[in-house]
């Protein structure tokens, strides 16, 4: 059950994320911010490796962006498993 529900929602969840993403850099000045300096900050160390690093930094990035991709994934998928819960222990409580 839990896996079918995580199958289900993965294709909601991933709409979801890139909606929340595009409303947080259109609303929220910080994350705005934020997001630039890190692009800026990466941009600076990246160009400031000799060249036989520059794939290294590459995979690292890469690296990265799929344990966040991951991790976004399950605090998504577990705060609905939460709700469902909720949802469910207030269903039995007032029956």
């Amino acid at each position: 059950m839990i896996e079918s529900l995580e199958v289900l929602a993965e294709p909601l969840i991933r709409s979801r994320l890139e909606s929340l993403y595009c409303n947080l850099s259109k609303t929220q000045s910080d994350y705005k911010q934020l997001s630039s300096d890190c692009e800026q900050y990466f941009k600076l160390i990246q160009e400031s490796l000799p060249h036989h690093l520059q794939h290294s930094i590459f995979l690292y990035e890469d690296a990265q962006i799929s344990l966040q991709s991951i991790l976004e994934r399950s605090i998504y998928l577990q705060g609905f498993k939460d709700a469902l819960y909720l949802f469910n222990e207030l269903h039995t409580s007032i029956n």
